[in-house]
């Protein structure tokens, strides 16, 4: 919810895994949030970085590396590094 100046009223706002799109509820305490930094072309961190969320049932079930590798992976192309 938004006032009228356009800020985020909510004291809440639930977070998706950015694997699967499982919404990641408060209760959910085995979910992590990464992020990776972005390089330069001499490979020294820049201060930039991608967040990416994962839930729990992701980690558990143990499609936690490969989730994050098949999403940098895309992220990767879209920044061309």
């Amino acid at each position: 919810m938004q006032n009228e100046e356009g800020q985020i009223t909510e004291l809440y706002i639930p977070r998706k895994c950015s694997a699967t799109n499982r919404l990641i509820t408060a209760k959910d305490h085995a979910s992590v949030q990464l992020n990776i930094g972005h390089l330069d072309e001499s490979g020294v961190y820049n201060g930039h970085f991608s967040t990416f969320a994962l839930c729990g049932f992701t980690r558990a079930q143990g499609d936690a590396d490969s989730g994050i590798d098949r999403l940098w992976q895309k992220k990767k192309t879209e920044l061309k590094q």
